[in-house]
């Protein structure tokens, strides 16, 4: 028996889990990480001159820049997945290299101890990803939705 095929009752037994112990108020803040992702990508856009700035001044700027162009659509795309809970587990494994990404060449340049770190606020998020990595969307996701109605045989007629 391989690893997969004995990983698999167990995940099954997980998404059973969280589905029976899942508040509401969880999928608002799933909703809410997603909300805080795009608009975290959307911010990397906008101050795209502060980020090119620092991604020239490295030494591997070409690497960097690669890096910052997968955090920036990272934080977009798994943001809008994560807010409508659309293969919420797949896109929060996308997302936490992003996060990752995101502290070591993105925010590790601001000063940790300042009052309104953003170092701090990126290790939130990434704390909340690997949180409904394991938890799963709960009821108010697609995910649920495609769950619920996967067995259902629908006539084209």
């Amino acid at each position: 028996m391989n690893t997969i095929s004995r990983l698999r009752p167990f995940g099954e037994r997980l998404e059973h889990w969280a589905d029976l112990h899942h508040p509401r108020w969880l999928d608002y803040l799933r909703i809410l990480l997603g909300v805080i992702l795009i608009a975290k990508g959307l911010a990397y856009v906008i101050n795209k001159d502060i980020v090119l700035q620092m991604i020239e001044s490295s030494e591997y700027w070409v690497l960097h820049y690669a890096i910052a162009h997968y955090v920036i659509g990272g934080y977009i795309a798994c943001g809008f997945a994560i807010a409508f809970g659309l293969f919420t587990r797949i896109a929060i494994l996308f997302e936490i290299p992003a996060v990752l990404g995101s502290i070591i060449f993105l925010d590790i340049h601001k000063n940790l101890f300042e009052l309104n770190s953003v170092v701090v606020y990126s290790v939130l998020v990434l704390a909340l990803c690997l949180f409904f990595l394991f938890y799963g969307p709960g009821k108010l996701s697609v995910d649920y939705y495609i769950q619920q109605h996967k067995d259902k045989n629908y006539d084209a007629g």
